[in-house]
């Protein structure tokens, strides 16, 4: 039978519908593989990209802003936009507020608000098409768990209990139900329901983010007919906002139900039927051996964010040890994935420097918490997280900043860089301070977002000593360099026992080898290369000079790194 998982899928979800709105689904979808102009994307195309994430407004102020910086991401070695949130919202919460699926913010595309829809989306689509001609693939924020209070879905379920949108949401006639969920926003939001009228509704995040009830079938349609509306402009897929709380059950909390988990295949499915390959992309703040089953069995999320493993490199650095790394990319933490599955890393994203007891133990929480949140105005959801750019954080040192970079790049997993961190952009407290009069919501990620001075940093890129230019100019030759090999990309991992300052290994992947060594200490070392190749050059293969203080010794100076190709066996 055609489509038999979706059946299966659906009989789970909702053992008591007939199947009919099921049956019509289906139509659609076989219709829109037919009418869809876009050809699949090479397989496991996302463990090739090195990806970069950004506010279109903030960073280029809007899209044929951004084009004219296409060419500055490609010379960076850029492969995949991950725009933050773009589709249409009031603005409360950076756009994770969505107001309509199906339209793109009008101040992004550099034309009159009061033209037709369509010409608004012209521009969208022109994006796309120029990105995709720079061989630059295109992802953006989706959030599948809730919506903007202003959303037309949720004003009419306001209307009354009859009303048949009324149960595209969660209404209570009390704050009782659903007790064992944990507050997200700790110290912003005092619970999860916010009365309206005689009535309270759900939230999982601010209170003008209404959560979504997937316990009505029409919800699930709905939400899969907005995902293909996307894939007809040639979107490469999406990054599924809060993924992990779509299905509430009471007497749970409501985190990671088995429920949420086919709601997932279900999706999936629905993407590999019109465009194969198309990402989806779990936001799943949550330990791995529970993010790990949002890849199913290769059927649900082709790949995640492993959140756990950008605070132990912060605190593997602060306590100048591998220990913390190496035991978090252990099974003992990370599980083995599927195949064709992929980690996303990252050392900053587009919030804190997340330290949720989920997956952060509290000695750990307070460790990295008292190493890194260097001023009381960082301080995010009462201490579990720090909203703080990379170059904040490592305060403004040149050497620590390119280190971390050296050891995100290197290890397994698909690489994010968080818009201005590659040229170290620091806090923004004007534009912090200008977001909170506007929104009425002390956000403290506000500080870590904040516009690029375009005619500053040309001027700081121009000049070779300048801060920007030490990390931009090697940045790009990590990135570039990574471009070049599967072994950074797709290859195998060994770690190698040296001095606990020292986090060593090599990547491999098939005839690739290479020996890649970071000092995490803030004094030199010294390390004999000689068992892993005969030939020692004058410089590795980012461009960096080699000291040595015997034949067989190499000198690492403090915070430093090198990238060595060693392309034959090691005994």
């Amino acid at each position: 039978m055609a489509h038999e998982h979706l059946y299966s899928y659906w009989s789970v979800l909702y053992p008591d519908d007939n199947g009919q709105r099921l049956k019509d689904f289906i139509k659609e979808i076989d219709a829109c593989k037919q009418t869809i102009n876009q050809e699949p994307n090479e397989p496991e195309w996302y463990k090739d990209a090195v990806v970069y994430s950004l506010y279109v407004d903030l960073f280029g102020q809007n899209f044929p802003g951004l084009i004219q910086k296409l060419g500055y991401l490609k010379n960076l070695g850029i492969t995949c936009l991950w725009l933050l949130p773009v589709l249409d919202s009031p603005m409360k919460d950076a756009g994770f507020d969505i107001r309509d699926y199906r339209m793109i913010r009008k101040d992004l595309t550099g034309l009159q608000s009061g033209l037709p829809d369509e010409e608004h989306l012209s521009v969208f689509k022109n994006f796309i098409t120029q990105a995709n001609e720079h061989g630059i693939k295109v992802i953006f924020d989706i959030a599948l768990n809730h919506t903007s209070n202003e959303h037309s879905w949720f004003q009419e379920s306001r209307k009354s209990p009859d009303n048949p949108y009324r149960k595209f949401y969660i209404w209570n006639n009390d704050d009782k139900k659903y007790g064992q969920c944990r507050l997200l926003f700790k110290g912003m939001c005092p619970s999860n329901w916010e009365k309206d009228g005689e009535w309270y509704y759900f939230h999982r995040f601010f209170e003008y983010q209404p959560d979504l009830n997937y316990r009505n079938p029409d919800v699930l349609l709905a939400m899969c007919r907005n995902l293909l509306y996307w894939l007809e402009f040639g979107i490469d897929g999406f990054r599924a906002d809060a993924i992990p709380y779509l299905w509430k059950q009471e007497g749970t909390d409501c985190e990671n139900l088995p429920e949420t988990h086919i709601i997932v295949k279900f999706i999936r499915e629905v993407l590999d039927c019109v465009r194969p390959n198309t990402l989806l992309l779990a936001e799943a703040c949550q330990p791995p051996y529970q993010v790990v089953k949002y890849f199913g069995d290769n059927d649900e999320c082709n790949a995640a964010y492993h959140f756990p493993l950008m605070p132990q490199i912060f605190k593997s650095l602060a306590l100048q040890s591998n220990e913390p790394l190496i035991y978090t990319l252990s099974t003992k933490v990370t599980p083995v994935k599927p195949k064709g599955c992929q980690w996303f890393i990252f050392l900053r994203c587009h919030d804190e420097l997340s330290l949720e007891h989920v997956y952060v133990s509290e000695k750990d929480r307070k460790y990295i918490y008292e190493n890194y949140c260097h001023k009381s105005l960082w301080d995010f959801r009462v201490g579990e997280g720090i909203s703080a750019r990379l170059a904040e954080l490592l305060e403004k040192n040149p050497q620590k900043i390119l280190l971390a970079f050296s050891i995100m790049f290197t290890l397994p997993g698909t690489p994010v860089i968080y818009y201005g961190d590659e040229f170290g952009k620091l806090n923004d407290e004007n534009y912090y301070f200008q977001k909170i009069t506007e929104t009425g919501h002390n956000d403290t990620r506000f500080l870590v977002r904040g516009k690029i001075d375009w005619v500053k940093l040309n001027t700081d890129l121009s000049n070779h000593n300048s801060f920007s230019s030490q990390i931009f100019n090697i940045v790009r030759s990590m990135v570039n360099t990574r471009n070049k090999s599967k072994a950074f990309r797709r290859g195998n991992i060994e770690w190698l026992k040296t001095d606990d300052n020292i986090l060593s290994f090599i990547r491999s992947y098939k005839e690739e080898r290479f020996l890649i060594l970071h000092n995490l200490s803030q004094q030199s070392k010294l390390l004999s290369i000689s068992d892993f190749t005969t030939t020692i050059p004058k410089q590795d293969i980012i461009n960096q000079k080699i000291y040595f203080s015997a034949p067989e010794k190499i000198i690492i100076p403090p915070l430093g790194f090198f990238w060595f190709n060693i392309n034959f066996p090691v005994n």
